[in-house]
């Protein structure tokens, strides 16, 4: 392989490895709005005043912050590396 080839080659993984991360910023960023979005609409409607009876309020917050990742996760909106690592990040460990 020539210099010049070899050069062209260098490049054009370059450009793609910048096109990929550019990529994954952007899904990264679009999930992370829609993620927060959705937080503020559920803590405008949950109730002020919660039952120690209730089955919601039995359960560990971030059980149901782990549902809702895990739903992100079948829709393809998150990879599952991307969910391994916000379950880890979530669970404390």
């Amino acid at each position: 392989m020539g210099l010049m080839a070899e050069r062209g080659a260098q490049r054009m993984q370059a450009r793609q490895t910048y096109r990929t991360m550019a990529r994954m910023q952007r899904r990264r960023s679009f999930v992370q709005s829609r993620v927060g979005m959705k937080e503020d609409f559920t803590s405008r409607e949950e109730p002020v005043e919660t039952t120690a009876t209730s089955p919601a309020a039995s359960e560990p917050e971030y059980v149901g912050e782990l549902e809702r990742l895990a739903q992100l996760r079948d829709q393809g909106i998150l990879s599952d590396e991307e969910f391994q690592a916000k379950k880890l990040q979530i669970l404390g460990i």
